[in-house]
């Protein structure tokens, strides 16, 4: 059984095609965690520890994966990146699916460096060693095949998987990808297609392969039209809640109730303070406002997903 399917498994038994996107910033946390931190850096970090371990307790049975963003840890530099290593750990400790957004884009023995270090193994002397063994990451494709083989080797090699940027949520996203090419194609379609190909020896019993795709919420037509291009790909699908992507948008991405994994950071890591949620949690409830929207999110994108019809 591969990745994706791994990953779908999961979806299927929790009824859920969502994933928690772990991205804390230290502003972002309740006074209840905030009031412990001192002003240094290994402090933060506890903190911030704590705070996503809250999380995913709350939240390990409903929904079926993470998604910290590395920056929000990089910045914190060494203290940061082993908070991203023990929150993956416990993540994988309670059964959810990992996927780190690190937007990695190389080539040659620099893409391998980065493949051996997040999906694959790390020679240390007479040994080999996973120092974060996440189950997928996200790939930026603009170096062409060169900076993709040796992710989709380790993805092979190790069932392993990788989501890969075809058109993203930011706003201004269209400045590179919305380009014609000469054939009248968009730079994100002709993106799709290498991506479709890319994936197609390793795809699962589902129908999907391992190599998925990075398409954004908030452009809902696009999404449709690249369910088309990529039938193969699952979607990692960004932009919903804080970004304004909305669950009949998103339904537009799936087909036969498969096909996409919606992520949500703000609305569900700061649910505690939303409108929504303020009024029944306090600050110290701030994980039960998070499971209170997941639940809410779940049934939301879940009513639109069985509604949507294709032509």
């Amino acid at each position: 059984m591969n990745a994706i399917d791994i990953l779908i498994n999961k979806i299927k038994e929790k009824n859920n095609p969502t994933v928690i996107g772990l991205d804390p910033r230290y502003d972002m946390l309740p006074e209840c965690i905030k009031s412990k931190c001192e002003s240094n850096s290994k402090s933060v970090c506890e903190g911030i520890l704590e705070y996503n371990k809250s999380l995913i307790d709350a939240t390990y049975d409903i929904i079926p994966a993470v998604k910290p963003q590395i920056a929000f840890y990089e910045m914190f530099g060494v203290d940061g990146i082993q908070c991203l290593r023990d929150t993956c750990k416990y993540a994988k400790e309670k059964n959810m699916t990992v996927i780190v957004d690190m937007k990695r884009g190389d080539i040659g023995t620099t893409a391998a460096g980065y493949s051996n270090a997040y999906l694959g193994r790390t020679v240390v002397g007479e040994k080999e060693e996973s120092f974060f063994d996440i189950d997928f990451i996200t790939v930026n494709p603009y170096l062409g095949v060169d900076g993709v083989k040796p992710l989709i080797e380790d993805c092979k090699k190790f069932n392993k998987g990788i989501f890969i940027l075809v058109k993203t949520s930011n706003k201004s996203s269209g400045e590179l990808q919305d380009l014609r090419l000469e054939d009248g194609r968009t730079v994100y379609e002709k993106v799709a297609e290498l991506v479709d190909s890319w994936g197609k020896e390793i795809i699962g019993e589902y129908g999907f392969s391992s190599v998925g795709a990075v398409v954004g919420a908030t452009y809902p037509v696009q999404l449709k039209d690249l369910r088309k291009i990529m039938p193969n790909s699952y979607f990692l699908i960004p932009g919903y809640g804080a970004q304004g992507g909305k669950s009949e948008d998103i339904a537009l991405g799936f087909k036969n109730g498969l096909g996409g994994i919606v992520n949500a950071s703000r609305s569900l890591m700061s649910a505690f303070k939303s409108d929504r949620w303020k009024e029944k949690y306090t600050d110290k409830q701030y994980a039960e406002a998070t499971r209170a929207e997941a639940i809410r999110m779940r049934d939301e994108l879940n009513t639109a997903i069985n509604n949507i019809s294709f032509t």
